[in-house]
């Protein structure tokens, strides 16, 4: 799909966000009528001028066309309005009162002449733990729109956000992220929702912008949370969340109540809120942009989406219409491709890299991708099918994703096309396509079994080709390289992007978020769904349209954004709670970032248990002190060391007891604590967890 090839016309907006003109309070309202559905009971300054850096980094991200036109771009004043109530700026990403005036920074200064130790830097806050003020928001006020993201906003993944009006509520995602390296043994992370507690019999639905997990992922534990509130998507992304719930917790489908959005035609009334849908174009089928009318405005969310360089299927696609919705407009537009520059890769040219392969390579072809990735998958399938090969799918999620697809003939392909992996065997290499997961480096994904040779029916072969169809996402450079290293080592055919283009990505350039910003002609602005960078960036590309720079709200995780029945945007100082909920094996929130931090310093440093014996009578050591080390010291290479620890451990004891006087247990391990651990920091530079023993006989 591509927008009548709208990337090379209208290079700059005449009229940049529809002047901003109708901004604050400019546009007339039209009424919201009523939905086909009802699942429910019941003028600003202008931004200035871009300075030299900006316009360095505007003309690097225009395409080629651009560099001709000496133009500058005017920014157009939206509708006049009193001074006073101009929507301000907001600090970004802050949580304190919204003020386009910053006073001027105080120097710090130096205290002492001390170098800040590796070990011991400066105290800050750490980004696991909770980054709410302790102020509880208030309640929203009468014809007040409220906007408040739990999750997305300062990641990849955990998206969710609410929306409020009155006593109604209607929530957009429910995602997960995957846990980082500093995060040793979560399983993943969830969006905190006690911001919605009490408030759960006004949620009027859940609305799915589409299937992948950092949208849907959360749903099986947080939808019976919130008491199954209706469920709100299209086709394929229902059944996927269906057998989310049901993985989590057999027969708790039966619970869902689930609202099938037929059309892109559909309105549902939720409350307050009429939703209205359309059609955006991402690497999962049946993903869909919302719209949510209300009194105080519309609300037009992407979810994720991209605009085709060059589509397969010449079709049309168009956000004009969204131009004309009743004002003012929010657009919350996902960012996460905000850095890159120019047009994607050709939809053609990929789609015929992959032909090319599947049809000429000289052993059997191993395709490592997203499970997520219905759509290429498909397509994949389709081509291996046409010459006459078999395609094996390996992993769970994908076997899982390709069956649904086919229950909904999404996916028709012959009986014979499609084998088990364990039958690959029985046909020559030549004729066999592998689709598996794992191109990310995942430690017990089907690639990396089949590259550390422990998976059972695949072992690779000189002459197989292995490709990656699949982008790198941030935080996983290191594993994807490791595990190109290892198949390089193997295999002398290794087809990534760096050689050819096999992998188009579905979240859209700037260029893309230019022609969006330009088409909608929003009101207000809302950057989301990206680490706070992108969001910052994909800002500049708005300012550097001339869209109002007091229109352009960056939030955090937690901020509360409001628009009032005037149309007036700001944003409030307080903030929800967002912190991390891990889940870890069966646990739910049980992991808080005490237990996350003392796993960090057990996988930095290791561990130390000291087993001391004490006679109750003369309160003497008994015995030989025991030293266990994990992950610090080899004990039998360091003797003198733990030697030395252990006169120390008697030192501690014989100075803190009496033969007179009863033992403070406490006081003896938190004095063998502090003194060890002062001790092996002076001899190592490290600091293990100290874990004393004492014992009384």
């Amino acid at each position: 799909m591509q927008m009548n090839n709208s990337f090379q016309n209208n290079q700059r907006p005449s009229d940049p966000a529809h002047n901003a003109a109708q901004s604050v309070a400019g546009g007339p309202r039209g009424s919201l009528g009523n939905g086909n559905q009802d699942v429910s009971k019941g003028g600003s300054q202008a931004h200035n001028s871009i300075g030299a850096f900006e316009g360095i980094v505007a003309r690097e991200q225009a395409p080629r066309a651009l560099h001709r036109n000496t133009s500058t771009v005017q920014a157009v004043k939206p509708a006049a309005k009193p001074r006073e109530k101009i929507a301000p700026k907001p600090s970004v990403g802050g949580s304190g009162t919204v003020s386009r005036q910053h006073p001027p920074k105080k120097s710090g200064g130096k205290k002492g002449g001390r170098r800040d130790n590796r070990r011991f830097p400066m105290a800050t806050t750490s980004r696991l733990e909770s980054k709410h003020n302790g102020i509880s928001v208030p309640p929203v006020g009468e014809k007040r729109l409220r906007i408040v993201p739990l999750g997305g906003q300062e990641e990849v993944g955990r998206n969710m956000t609410v929306f409020e009006y009155g006593n109604d509520i209607v929530i957009v995602d429910i995602g997960l992220q995957f846990p980082e390296e500093d995060m040793p043994g979560i399983d993943y992370i969830i969006p905190n929702v006690d911001y919605l507690k009490g408030k759960e019999k006004n949620i009027r639905g859940v609305i799915f912008t589409h299937g992948h997990l950092d949208h849907i992922g959360a749903a099986p534990i947080l939808l019976k949370k919130l008491g199954y509130p209706p469920v709100i998507a299209r086709d394929f992304t229902l059944a996927l969340i269906k057998h989310k719930v049901e993985d989590q917790e057999k027969g708790a489908a039966s619970r869902l109540k689930l609202v099938r959005v037929k059309t892109l035609d559909d309105k549902i009334r939720l409350g307050i809120f009429e939703t209205r849908f359309f059609e955006v174009e991402h690497s999962i089928m049946d993903a869909i942009g919302i719209i949510l009318l209300t009194p105080a405005g519309s609300v037009i969310h992407m979810g994720d989406w991209t605009i085709s360089n060059e589509p397969l299927e010449e079709k049309e696609i168009s956000y004009k219409h969204l131009a004309d919705l009743p004002r003012p407009t929010i657009l919350m537009l996902e960012s996460l491709g905000a850095l890159k520059k120019g047009l994607p890769p050709s939809e053609q040219e990929v789609h015929q890299n992959l032909q090319n392969l599947i049809k000429t390579v000289p052993g059997r072809l191993i395709i490592g991708t997203f499970a997520s990735q219905v759509r290429r998958i498909s397509y994949l399938i389709e081509y291996a099918e046409r010459v006459g090969k078999k395609v094996a799918l390996e992993g769970y999620s994908m076997k899982m994703n390709i069956e649904v697809a086919k229950e909904l003939g999404y996916i028709k392909v012959k009986n014979d096309t499609l084998i088990t992996v364990n039958d690959i065997h029985k046909y020559p290499d030549n004729k066999v396509v592998v689709i598996c997961t794992g191109a990310q480096g995942e430690l017990n994904a089907a690639l990396s079994r089949i590259v550390t040779d422990n998976h059972r029916f695949i072992k690779l072969q000189k002459n197989d080709t292995i490709v990656f169809s699949s982008s790198v996402i941030p935080g996983n450079e290191r594993t994807i390289q490791r595990l190109k290293d290892n198949l390089y080592r193997k295999c002398d055919n290794i087809i990534h992007s760096n050689i050819m283009e096999i992998h188009i990505g579905g979240h859209s350039t700037a260029q893309g978020m230019e022609e969006m910003i330009r088409q909608v002609k929003p009101t207000y602005f809302l950057p989301v769904y990206a680490n706070h960078y992108f969001l910052k960036e994909a800002a500049k590309i708005a300012y550097r349209m001339g869209f109002p720079e007091q229109n352009v709200f960056v939030l955090d995780n937690g901020n509360v954004f409001e628009v009032d029945e005037h149309g007036m945007g700001k944003m409030l100082k307080e903030k929800a709670d967002t912190s991390y909920v891990f889940i870890d094996g069966l646990g739910i929130g049980d992991i808080g970032h005490v237990v996350l931090r003392d796993r960090q310093v057990l996988a930095q440093d290791g561990m130390v248990v000291i087993t001391a014996i004490i006679d109750a009578k003369t309160k003497g050591v008994i015995g030989n002190i025991q030293i266990t080390s994990r992950g610090f010291i080899h004990v039998k290479e360091n003797f003198d060391l733990v030697n030395e620890v252990k006169r120390r451990v008697e030192k501690v004891v014989k100075d803190n007891t009496s033969k007179s006087t009863s033992i403070d247990w406490d006081l003896i391990r938190n004095q063998i604590r502090e003194t060890i651990g002062q001790f092996l920091f002076t001899k190592t530079e490290r600091r293990p967890m100290i874990l004393p023993v004492v014992i009384e006989v």
